[in-house]
């Protein structure tokens, strides 16, 4: 339960980003549904599969950006690979050009803990 709260806040805090950037052009537009699709998850694969050392699942897509391109948000579960590892949540930004190729723009922790104590 805890979990989806937090996904909710999450979405909140992208919804309240574009509510107030007025969800101009280059503003953040939050998803309709945090589900993972088959075509987001291709995409985040398609941005991460270079990355090495840690495994990234995606677990919720929160919104796009309009840009020359589109950025996109998605919270991760990050895992390293290396033994006993203990996974931690990111969100993920990508960022697919025109030309289709997708790239990570940055990758940023994201604590549960932090926004769900009460």
């Amino acid at each position: 339960m805890k979990k989806i709260l937090c996904i909710v806040f999450a979405l909140l805090l992208i919804s309240a980003a574009a509510f107030a950037e007025g969800l101009t052009t280059g503003g953040w537009k939050p998803a309709d549904s945090p589900a993972i699709t088959e075509e987001n998850k291709a995409l985040f694969e398609k941005g991460t599969e270079k990355l090495l050392g840690v495994d990234y699942t995606p677990v919720a897509f929160l919104g796009s950006q309009i840009v020359a391109g589109t950025n996109y948000c998605f919270l991760a579960q990050a895992k390293p690979v290396i033994p006993d590892a203990q996974p931690s949540f990111k969100l993920v930004f990508l960022y697919e050009k025109l030309d289709g190729t997708v790239e990570v723009l940055s990758i940023v922790d994201f604590d549960f803990g932090a926004l769900c104590e009460y």
